[in-house]
């Protein structure tokens, strides 16, 4: 099932720019235990009260050239997608909301198609309807420019790089131990 999802948010990235799209980026993930939050209804107009504390992952993103884009999200769960720009808060779920859309070709999939401005920043917010609808997902964003996604490290990432270094560290005391013995 999901691998039918992803072919048809492929084909959904084909054909719904007018223009053929000259980079095609996907973005795969899982909101199982993620950050939770209060999200928006689809049109925007205000918080929803059924989508209350549900898990979300977020993806900061730039394109290198102005024009359409389309974006569709393939989930394991009624999933919801939200754009906004120059930032997201949590905290404050409505503030900067550009778009949002629920049930794009069916309970599992998400999506739209909007302009995007050359290096103007983006957050894009994958959810689920309700606090049960978590897990694996994976969007599909296409255009004219290239996607250019900048990370937040995990704090798993900090936590190798603060073992690669004590490793380092350790090796070469112990390369400097060997020299004066």
């Amino acid at each position: 099932m999901f691998l039918k999802s992803t072919l048809l948010a492929l084909a959904f990235c084909a054909f719904a720019s007018t223009a053929q799209a000259d980079s095609i980026h996907t973005i795969s993930g899982d909101t199982t235990g993620a950050a939770t939050f209060n999200r928006p209804f689809e049109d925007l107009s205000g918080l929803s009260t059924i989508g209350t504390d549900v898990n979300f992952n977020q993806f900061k993103f730039t394109v290198s050239a102005a024009g359409r884009y389309s974006f569709l999200t393939t989930a394991v769960f009624d999933s919801l997608v939200f754009l906004y720009s120059p930032s997201f808060n949590s905290s404050s779920s409505l503030t900067n909301a550009l778009i949002g859309n629920d049930d794009l070709l069916g309970t599992t999939t998400s999506g739209f198609v909007t302009h995007l401005n050359a290096n103007t920043s983006y957050v894009l917010v994958i959810t689920g309807y309700e606090r049960f609808e978590y897990g694996q997902y994976s969007t599909t964003i296409g255009g004219p420019g290239a996607v250019i996604v900048s990370g937040v490290p995990e704090p798993e990432t900090y936590a190798m790089l603060a073992l690669g270094l004590g490793v380092v560290g350790l090796a070469r005391r112990r390369v400097k131990f060997l020299k004066t013995a």
